[in-house]
């Protein structure tokens, strides 16, 4: 099953990082957590690995929709979108795909939602090269 969508950026991490955050706003897309994992791993393990951010975005429209269809599904809110660096100078910018939610709850009223949130998440990626100064 997939359960992500992805796309790769040719640019360095921070600018991605950057233009994701604005990506995600154009689409209505609220940044309400944001999760160093890179440095939470250096901290809590003392693990190097390259650089991770974990962003909770979240429409609160789409959100309010999906609490409507199915009560439990804030445990699958918000969309993470993840930006991390590739070993090749890239960086990779991946959303987990909101088809999971229906998947996950076998509840057909959430597909509106999940494909009004996969359309805008998509337009979000595609965007982000073009956000890059």
């Amino acid at each position: 099953m997939r359960y992500a969508i992805t796309t790769t950026v040719d640019a360095p991490f921070d600018q991605t990082l950057a233009a994701t955050r604005d990506a995600l706003a154009d689409q209505g897309f609220g940044v309400l957590t944001e999760i160093d994992l890179a440095a939470t791993l250096k901290a809590k393990v003392g693990a190097d690995i390259a650089p991770q951010v974990i962003l909770g975005a979240c429409r609160p429209q789409l959100a309010e929709q999906a609490v409507a269809a199915e009560a439990s599904i804030g445990l699958l809110l918000p969309c993470n979108v993840v930006v991390r660096a590739n070993d090749d100078g890239r960086t990779i910018v991946e959303a987990v795909d909101p088809g999971m939610m229906v998947g996950v709850t076998g509840n057909e009223g959430l597909q509106a939602v999940a494909q009004e949130a996969d359309s805008r998440l998509r337009a979000a990626l595609e965007a982000i090269p073009t956000r890059i100064a």
